[in-house]
């Protein structure tokens, strides 16, 4: 495999990556990421607007983004404005679940854990 005009051999990259699916934005990992860490979470405290800096983005587009990962089962609402990471959160920053496979309508993949 060739990157940037250096060869990679794939027996040798062996590095396991997510597999974010098409509709997740670049802050999507570190929100998942800061609810694994913090526990439930508002928009306003996953954002850069938080008492502590979690993610560089408004409170808004926090807002934006952790209604879209809980309609796909990556969040789920706990209360109004609250947020706390699923299963499928968890196995997909594990690196156990493809969110590729996840769609909006609420019915979610059985967690399949990758070889």
């Amino acid at each position: 495999m060739t990157h940037f005009g250096t060869h990679i051999s794939p027996a040798v990259h062996t590095e396991i990556m997510r597999q974010p699916a098409d509709w997740m934005r670049p802050p999507d990992d570190r929100i998942l990421e800061a609810v694994r860490e913090y526990g439930n979470l508002t928009p306003k405290a996953a954002s850069k607007e938080g008492l502590v800096d979690r993610v560089d983005i408004s409170r808004k587009y926090a807002g934006v983004r952790m209604r879209e990962l809980t309609e796909y089962g990556l969040l789920s609402r706990v209360d109004e404005g609250l947020y706390s990471l699923t299963d499928h959160g968890h196995a997909y920053l594990d690196e156990k679940l493809d969110a590729s496979g996840l769609d909006a309508s609420g019915d979610e993949p059985d967690i399949e854990t990758k070889s």
